[in-house]
């Protein structure tokens, strides 16, 4: 870098400080986020992956859609929901009928702005994401969030490539958020983190026979947290589990041994090593996880 700019001299430097301020003065207000009208608020998803056992796993993702109830601008508290029901316990088919209706006037779905085509899932993993959807919609309570695939979606395994499948040929994949799941980065600016759970999502009918139903956990960096590490050597091709009684996610580590599984939340996990090659298996114990931190653990050596 410093060679570079010797041989670039001093008149282009200073030529290209000058283009600089000048742009700055013109363009000051490029880099400041859009601003957000009255009754809209801005939302940003992004996709990860709890990786699977394949070379790859393509989905064709074509449209992303959230359901906003308009008529509840507030998150995080359900008492008037629950009010709600209660009183129609109580007062029969009358609330009953005033809710649905109300449900249409309130319910709107608003289209979010994505790059349309296929994802490798195994591309986003140990703690690798892309921003998969964003953009400003009506003001209220994000319900659900719809996303919809095209036909091209498939796998690769052991270098063949195997048609994809949804079964009964549903195209449309309804995720439901509640009310605390998002991270308010301010309370106009919501993100959430869509993680693709692929061992869960693939399943095999026959051979090379694949259908995808998928499961997708939704979470937040300020409401979760994350292990890394390292296992080495790379050759025991391992595969990572990080579970306790609730809840189990995994990881594939890559070529310098490096995993991350990011979305647990706190408490005490096991790490377990499923080892390849004829390497030991091994299982770390007692791995406290805590809200928007990331637990480092020590190298992990695996022996014969």
């Amino acid at each position: 870098m410093k060679n570079m700019f010797r041989k670039m001299g001093l008149p282009v430097l200073l030529l290209g400080a000058f283009s600089i301020i000048i742009y700055a003065c013109t363009k000051n207000n490029s880099a400041e986020p859009e601003k957000v009208p009255d009754g809209m608020q801005r939302v940003s998803l992004k996709l990860t992956d709890d990786p699977g056992l394949f070379d790859k796993v393509n989905i064709d993702i074509q449209r992303v859609e959230v359901l906003v109830d308009t008529c509840n601008q507030g998150r995080g508290d359900d008492d008037d929901d629950d009010d709600r029901w209660n009183d129609r316990d109580r007062c029969g088919w009358w609330e009953d009928w005033r809710d649905r209706e109300r449900n249409k006037e309130c319910d709107v779905w608003d289209t979010l702005d994505i790059n349309p085509g296929v994802y490798d899932l195994l591309q986003l993993r140990n703690g690798v994401d892309t921003s998969l959807a964003n953009g400003i919609v009506r003001k209220g309570r994000i319900e659900k969030i719809r996303i919809t695939l095209g036909p091209n979606n498939s796998l690769v395994k052991d270098s063949i490539t195997y048609p994809l499948k949804s079964i009964n040929g549903q195209v449309k994949i309804l995720i439901k958020v509640r009310h605390e799941e998002w991270d308010e980065i301010t309370p106009d600016n919501l993100q959430l983190w869509l993680d693709f759970d692929v061992q869960r999502s693939i399943i095999q009918v026959s051979r090379g026979k694949f259908i995808l139903k998928p499961v997708i956990h939704v979470w937040t960096v300020k409401q979760t947290g994350s292990v890394s590490g390292k296992v080495l050597p790379a050759d025991a091709e391992s595969v990572i589990t990080v579970f306790n009684s609730l809840d189990s996610l995994y990881a594939i580590p890559g070529r310098q041994g490096e995993f991350k599984v990011r979305g647990l939340k706190t408490g005490t996990y096991s790490v377990f090593v499923n080892a390849g090659n004829g390497y030991m298996d091994t299982t770390i114990t007692d791995v406290k996880i805590e809200r928007n931190r990331d637990t480092k653990l020590p190298t992990i050596t695996l022996r014969k």
